[in-house]
């Protein structure tokens, strides 16, 4: 299957310039081809993509938006079937529509054999605030639009103007993750994970501790009834019989898998908590209390984005705080990743009684994530100064 991934930005923000960056290195290696049609601009660095072994379909003759349901259509299956792609990468003209090139696409996936693997707005971060107030119809589209925003230019700016930037975009579109740092600090491989929309370190997190409470529970058996054939993988408690139980019990009666709260009717077992009875005729006269958790069902978590600089006095001042007082809820588990005032990156991990701070490669943005119970959301974005 072939990957579309979509790059739009108004004019000038920088969309050549990423799509050169993860050609040279994400993309080594791939089939690609480049539908690019700027609107009244020259057309992309030819010379540098027919060297890293791009196919290069120019529509010059207007915005792809102008022409959506024919010539686009018609290029982009002419591409496919002419090339067979890994990757096609779309850049559509600087004023066109993000909606209406996705929409496009949709299209020729009713009969072609691709994915939309991204879609993306490029803003430069230092005329977000100009280009939302006179162009933004287009503007705004293509950062409503989008499940992934990168900034350019954000290198040398201001903490309170890149700040209002993000406000600003956010009023428009409160769920794509925003790349905030320079490029020339991050690889390519971690903006196109971003792109893609990789896991967010919250997710990360509660799998982390769902892997955990499997691994390290206190009651995690399996067993095994041939009275029915069910794989039962529980917690449970013997309280009627003189005899120990391991993790394998077999009972013979019916051939279903079951997992957590289930009754069998038919053995004298008693489950707490079931969601369905079956009949058995083991006749083992065992009651077993089957209880499971999954971490979200016990666990709460609290996640921002941010692009603010931390000291490491500062970051350790929090940490402790995290650590020792219990203002911000029951904290189980904290873990970030954000950028030093002093040019580096700072990764960060907790757990009650102790933490650690070590520098580390640059993320996309800077990210933070606590996990744990009762969690007071307002007291941990009034201590991370959010």
């Amino acid at each position: 299957m072939t990957k579309v991934d979509i790059i739009s930005g108004f004019l000038g923000a920088g969309k050549t310039t990423l799509i050169k960056k993860l050609i040279a290195e994400v993309f080594t290696g791939q089939q690609i081809v480049l539908i690019e049609n700027e609107f009244g601009e020259i057309g992309i660095d030819g010379g540098f993509l027919k060297e890293s072994g791009v196919n290069i379909t120019e529509m010059n003759s207007g915005c792809i938006c102008c022409s959506l349901v024919g010539d686009f259509g018609t290029a982009l299956t002419e591409v496919i079937d002419t090339y067979h792609p890994d990757r096609i990468i779309i850049e559509p003209s600087g004023v066109g529509k993000l909606s209406d090139v996705a929409k496009a696409v949709e299209n020729v996936m009713e009969h072609a054999d691709i994915v939309i693997n991204s879609m993306t707005a490029v803003v430069d971060a230092t005329k977000a605030k100009i280009y939302m107030k006179n162009f933004g119809e287009f503007f705004n589209n293509q950062i409503e639009s989008a499940r992934t925003i990168i900034l350019s230019r954000t290198g040398g700016m201001k903490q309170e103007k890149l700040d209002l930037a993000i406000h600003m975009i956010r009023e428009h579109n409160s769920e794509a993750p925003i790349i905030t740092t320079d490029w020339s600090e991050i690889d390519g491989k971690t903006i196109l994970g971003a792109m893609e929309e990789s896991k967010s370190l919250a997710s990360e997190m509660m799998e982390e501790q769902e892997r955990q409470g499997h691994e390290h529970g206190d009651h995690e058996h399996h067993h095994e009834h041939e009275c029915c054939g069910h794989d039962h993988e529980h917690h449970h408690e013997h309280e009627c019989c003189d005899h120990d139980h391991e993790h394998h019990h077999e009972h013979e009666c019916c051939g279903h898998d079951h997992e957590h709260h289930h009754e069998h009717e038919c053995c004298d077992h008693h489950h707490e908590e079931h969601h369905h009875q079956h009949d058995c005729e083991c006749g083992c006269g065992h009651d077993h209390d089957h209880s499971h958790h999954h971490a979200d069902e016990v666990f709460t978590s609290w996640g921002e984005e941010t692009s603010h600089k931390f000291t490491e006095e500062k970051l350790k001042e929090i940490l402790m705080k995290l650590s020792e007082e219990t203002d911000y809820g029951t904290v189980l588990r904290a873990k970030g990743i954000v950028a030093a005032k002093e040019g580096e990156w700072f990764h960060f991990d907790l757990t009650p009684g102790e933490y650690e701070i070590r520098r580390g490669v640059a993320d996309y943005t800077g990210r933070l994530c606590v996990i744990g119970a009762d969690l007071k959301e307002d007291a941990l974005k009034e201590l991370f100064e959010l």
